[in-house]
């Protein structure tokens, strides 16, 4: 097989014995298998040292953290913040936001693990950063007149590869009235659709309080007529790569989210100021008193703090690569 850890290429070898599986199914396997995948395997995994694979805006210390607790406590007011616990969703062991930070303004706070169950009642803060791209996907192709499921399957010679499957997935059946009616041929087009029923599920709990997503995604306009290769790619060493099948379980997988169903699923439910900005604009407009501290109190003279704002607002780095989806529920 192509590279990987041993138990998980039995796993792999297990379910297609019978014939293909999705790309949803085998990428659910390759980074959440018990013990074996990707996300659940005792490994270091974000950061900025060349044995990491990536690193993410929480990789820049508690820069962010000032600027996520500023944000969310202006936001929510002070007396709402002081009576809400703030949860975490997917944060890296030993990296949780809230770490970094001497005191915070809220009454609690929890951590939630990717691929753990997640709960949340009462008032709460629920945030995320980078999870939602973490989640496993369908992918697609457009040939000969007609959108394709693409799948996974062993050869006669135990290798990993890329199939069209018979037909849709439920998922994907279930969604397919959304599909352009034409498309260039070869056109693929990676399908986030379980970031969608994850919070769909975060949705149906009874709290209250405010959602905060930062994540990097395109509108469906986007995905489906400017991405003709795809948004799916892997990462291994600070290296990215677009090989889904190569070293499964070494690799981190990932495709850009669809904000659209998103911001309906939010405006659906009645959250109020339900709003899809960059991390540019959310970190200057919604942190302001956080940003404006860290530039002051720096001023005249080089200051680590300061460049980290940088890189975080500025549109050539994180500022316009990532957005932030956040929107406030009422009682």
């Amino acid at each position: 097989m192509n590279g990987g850890d041993k138990t998980l290429s039995n796993q792999l070898q297990t379910r297609c014995a019978s014939g293909p599986i999705s790309y949803r199914d085998y990428i659910d396997l390759v980074l959440y298998a018990d013990h074996c995948g990707y996300y659940t395997r005792a490994r270091e995994r974000v950061g900025r040292s060349p044995d990491r694979d990536f690193y993410t805006a929480e990789s820049l210390g508690k820069v962010f953290a000032q600027l996520i607790t500023t944000a969310t406590h202006d936001l929510l007011g002070e007396t709402t913040a002081a009576q809400s616990t703030f949860i975490e969703i997917a944060a890296e062991p030993g990296a949780e936001l809230l770490s970094r930070l001497e005191s915070h303004p809220f009454a609690d706070s929890r951590v939630i693990r990717q691929g753990d169950p997640i709960c949340a009642d009462g008032p709460v803060v629920i945030f995320a950063n980078e999870w939602l791209d973490a989640l496993p996907f369908h992918r697609l192709i457009f040939r000969d007149g007609q959108w394709n499921e693409r799948g996974v399957r062993l050869n006669t010679e135990h290798v990993l590869e890329d199939v069209l499957l018979d037909h849709f997935t439920p998922e994907v059946a279930a969604i397919h009235e959304r599909l352009p009616v034409q498309a260039l041929e070869g056109y693929e087009l990676d399908l986030p659709l379980q970031a969608e029923a994850a919070i769909a599920d975060l949705l149906k709990q009874e709290w209250t309080g405010m959602l905060l997503l930062f994540d990097y995604g395109k509108t469906w306009q986007a995905l489906s007529t400017d991405c003709p290769a795809g948004t799916a790619r892997t990462y291994h060493q600070h290296t990215q790569a677009n090989d889904l099948l190569d070293q499964p379980g070494e690799k981190d997988i990932t495709c850009d989210v669809c904000w659209d169903p998103l911001v309906d699923l939010l405006s659906e439910k009645s959250f109020e100021s339900v709003t899809l900005e960059t991390q540019e604009s959310f970190l200057v407009q919604r942190a302001q008193r956080a940003a404006e501290s860290i530039v002051s109190d720096t001023a005249g003279m080089f200051s680590p703090d300061r460049q980290t704002l940088m890189e975080l607002i500025h549109p050539a780095h994180m500022g316009r690569r990532f957005q932030v989806l956040w929107g406030l529920r009422g009682s």
